[in-house]
C-alpha cells in the first residue's frame, strides 16, 4: 500500500522564546492540520508574554539559504511568511520566491508585537509592499493595514489600494474592530469583497495572526481554494479562542 503524502509548509518567521507567537505558534498550527513544517528563521527574539526584550535579525543570506535548503529537501506545498525584520531580508526572501512561483504564499505582515515593540524597521515598509506581488494572500490586521497604505478611507478602500499596487488578494482581519462579530474581509482584483464572520469573543490570545495565516497555508497545501482555506482557518482560530 502506498503511503499517503503529507504536505510540507515552509515557515519563514522569527522565533518567540515565550512560545506565544512566531514560529512556535506556526508549527503548532500546522501540526494540528496534519501538515509537516520546514523552517527558515528570520530573527531570534527574547520575549515574554508581556513584551519583546531583544531582537537579533538573522543575516539575509542565511535566511535565503535556509529557504533553499528546505525547498530542496522537502516537497513544499505552501509557504507561510511572518516576521521579516529588515528590508534586506525581504529582498532575499523575494529572490527565493521568484524561483518558485508555483507555490502558494501566505504573508502575515508582522510590523509590531502585541506589546507594541517594532518588529520591522521603518525603512522596510516599501520593500514589504513590493513583496505582496509575489504572494497569494496578505493578511493585515486593521492597524497594520493603516501603516501599509497612505490613503484615507475604509479598510476595504485601503485594501483595494494594495490590490491596485500589485497585491493579488488581501484579507483584512477584523479582530481589532468592534461590534458583536469579528468580520474578516477578502479583497481580490476584479471580484466583489467576501466576508467571513464569527462571533466576537471577549478573550485575547497572542499569536492569533500567526495561527490564522498558518492555518490558511495548511489548507492551501492540501489543495483547497483560497475561500475554503480562509473559512477553515477562521473556524480553527475561533475554536482555539473558545478554549481559553
Amino acid at each position: 500500500m502506498a503511503m499517503k503524502t503529507i504536505p510540507h509548509v515552509l515557515v519563514v518567521a522569527g522565533s518567540d522564546s515565550s512560545g506565544g507567537a512566531g514560529i512556535v505558534r506556526d508549527i503548532e498550527t500546522l501540526a494540528a492540520f496534519g501538515v509537516k513544517a520546514s523552517v527558515a528563521i528570520t530573527a531570534v527574539t527574547v520575549q515574554t508574554h508581556q513584551g519583546v526584550q531583544h531582537v537579533d535579525p538573522v543575516s539575509p543570506e542565511r535566511v535565503a539559504e535556509q529557504m533553499r535548503a528546505a525547498l530542496s529537501a522537502n516537497p513544499i506545498a505552501a509557504i507561510k511568511i511572518g516576521m521579516l525584520a529588515t528590508a534586506a531580508t525581504i529582498e532575499a526572501v523575494a529572490g527565493v520566491l521568484s524561483e518558485h512561483p508555483e507555490i502558494p504564499v501566505v504573508l502575515d505582515p508582522v510590523l509590531a508585537s502585541t506589546s507594541g515593540r517594532t518588529l520591522l524597521t521603518p525603512d522596510a515598509i516599501g520593500a514589504l509592499r513590493r513583496l505582496f506581488c509575489a504572494c497569494t494572500l496578505v493578511t493585515p490586521n486593521l492597524p497594520e493595514l493603516s501603516l501599509l497604505t497612505d490613503i484615507l478611507g475604509s479598510p476595504v478602500d485601503q485594501a483595494r489600494s494594495l490590490i491596485d499596487a500589485g497585491a493579488k488578494a488581501v484579507l483584512v482581519k477584523g479582530g481589532h474592530g468592534s461590534g458583536a462579530d469579528a468580520i474578516d474581509i477578502l479583497v481580490q482584483a476584479g471580484d466583489a469583497e467576501q466576508s467571513f464572520v464569527s462571533p466576537r469573543l471577549d478573550v485575547s490570545m497572542r499569536g492569533t495572526g500567526c495561527m490564522l495565516a498558518s492555518a490558511i497555508a495548511a489548507s492551501l497545501a492540501f489543495g483547497d481554494d483560497l475561500e475554503v482555506a480562509i473559512s477553515t482557518a477562521k473556524a480553527f482560530v475561533h475554536s482555539k479562542l473558545t478554549e481559553i
